[in-house]
């Protein structure tokens, strides 16, 4: 039985996050400069992408590019970029025949213009897709982006649009980047690092963790379907009791029948 048929079609998480690392280590491991490892983990990215629109997760979102990393060499950043934006005018017509929708968030306007032009451009070719929400977080951070959504919130409440004390976790959420998507319900991490680098710290209070060693250049289909099963073999109690959990499961089950 392959990895795939392990699957509880009815319990596929709605959202996954994936924090992409490894490629520089890897690229460093076999002798190469840390540029092969990104055109590497640009395979995987394509992969990884096919996978998940095959087991039917909504959203797939994709640290790209964090704030922090402008802080890499010119040479690098200015790599990257053009990395990012010539492999998505690649994969573009692919998308669009596998029913995949792309977006990005984060601070786009700290990039280049070309870069964030042609960027546009795929993610409005592929705007009437309706299938899997490829969405690639690029010059994104969580601290940058829940600062951006205090600042949106402190306007609206100067111009007397928004009451101070109707602010509550659904009205910040509504003011993130993230706004029209669903909260993670998974987070992968490759390459062996057990921290969350600012990625996504408002979403994922309540998302399931999951760590490996493994590069994101090696990192395979079975390697995210493996994830996808470890999740689906978690109780998620949200606070309850697994009595709760459960008892909730049965009344959610008995209204469907």
């Amino acid at each position: 039985m392959s990895l795939i048929d392990e699957i509880d079609k009815t319990r596929i998480p709605r959202h996954v996050a994936i924090i992409m690392d490894g490629n520089g280590r890897w690229a460093k491991l076999h002798g190469h400069e840390r540029s092969f490892g990104h055109e590497n983990g640009v395979t995987t990215v394509r992969q990884i992408t096919e996978i998940a629109s095959q087991i039917g997760i909504g959203y797939l979102t994709l640290y790209t590019f964090s704030t922090e990393n402008w802080n890499r060499p010119e040479a690098e950043v200015h790599y990257l970029m053009n990395l990012v934006v010539t492999a998505i005018e690649r994969e573009t017509p692919d998308l669009i025949k596998n029913n995949v929708r792309l977006t990005m968030i984060g601070d786009t306007a700290r990039m280049p213009q070309y870069a964030r032009e042609r960027l546009e451009k795929c993610i409005a070719l592929t705007a009437g897709d309706t299938g899997l929400v490829l969405c690639l977080a690029l010059s994104y951070s969580a601290r940058w982006e829940i600062v951006e959504a205090c600042k949106h919130m402190a306007r609206e409440a100067c111009e007397g649009k928004l009451n101070p004390e109707a602010i509550d976790d659904k009205v910040v959420a509504a003011h993130l980047a993230t706004r029209d998507m669903p909260d993670p319900d998974l987070l992968i991490r490759t390459a062996g690092d057990l921290r969350l680098s600012n990625y996504l710290l408002w979403q994922i209070a309540y998302s399931e963790l999951y760590f490996t060693p493994t590069y994101w250049p090696d990192f395979t289909q079975d390697d995210f379907l493996r994830a996808i099963v470890d999740y689906q073999g978690r109780e998620r109690r949200y606070g309850m009791t697994s009595e709760q959990v459960e008892s909730k499961n049965i009344d959610h089950n008995e209204q469907n029948i």
